[in-house]
């Protein structure tokens, strides 16, 4: 009788299914890995955005003792320019930072400044007070804060006919009809980031020809070019996704700094 012997050398091969159940833990190691990457880019790339919204912030502090005034916002078709050069009657009071009128770098082939997030929607934006105090376009005027006097725009600050910074969406366009006033018509200037979700728009989101719609009512509140905004910290519940990032500086902030650098206004 014939006895069957195995030859040296060979071994069993693995099935398939056994190979399926391989590739299942591998990809189960490797997506327990990936979550956290991913979520450790997006922390840095929220840390890098404050900090070029700080800078922004010094930079347009910096150009107003320069100039005595600050520069208007850029509009889509200004290449990162302000518009119109030299300020005064700005095309739009909410639009981009004017990157290249501050000198700040790295800008977008476009001329404008992105966030690290970096999609065209995530041009960092920049709103300015569009009032008259003593005279034409206070803040954007050459002169017109020094006619308006340090008493006239803290005045008018404290009327709140200025920016508008809540912690929710109002139903009104002249104060927090909800959550807590963070600056209550007291912001001379607004400079945010719309964050990792971007919007939805139409054209460029800076004038009010063009239509912009956040992910939620907060983050619309942002884009929808009236003068009330919205910061808080960010959210991913859904049907109340929040990731703006915004600073603003108030009369006190600009006359501390000016005052400390021997200027006024």
């Amino acid at each position: 009788m014939l006895r069957r012997t195995r030859l040296p050398g060979r071994s069993r091969g693995f099935s398939l299914i056994e190979l399926a159940i391989g590739l299942v833990i591998v990809a189960v190691l490797l997506s327990s890995l990936l979550v956290p990457l991913v979520t450790q880019v997006d922390q840095r790339r929220t840390a890098e955005t404050q900090r070029l919204l700080e800078e922004a912030r010094s930079a347009l502090i910096g150009f107003v003792a320069a100039n005595r005034r600050f520069p208007c916002p850029a509009v889509a078709a200004s290449n990162g320019i302000e518009s119109p050069v030299g300020g005064g009657n700005c095309t739009s009071s909410d639009g981009f930072l004017p990157a290249a009128t501050l000198g700040l770098t790295p800008v977008d082939p476009q001329g404008f400044q992105t966030d690290p997030f970096g999609n065209q929607t995530n041009r960092i934006r920049y709103a300015i007070a569009d009032v008259a105090i003593g005279g034409p376009e206070t803040f954007t005027t050459t002169g017109g804060m020094t006619t308006a006097t340090m008493n006239g725009i803290a005045t008018s600050a404290a009327a709140g006919n200025l920016l508008i910074v809540c912690s929710t969406a109002s139903a009104s366009a002249t104060n927090c009809s909800a959550g807590v006033p963070l600056a209550n018509g007291s912001a001379i200037a607004v400079i945010y980031s719309v964050g990792k979700n971007g919007v939805l728009y139409t054209g460029g989101c800076a004038t009010p020809a063009n239509t912009c719609v956040g992910v939620s009512a907060d983050e619309t509140e942002n884009v929808d070019l009236n003068r009330v905004y919205v910061s808080h910290p960010q959210s991913a519940a859904p049907g109340a996704e929040f990731d703006d990032m915004l600073v603003w500086i108030s009369p006190s902030m600009l006359f501390g700094r000016l005052i400390s650098a021997g200027q006024q206004p």
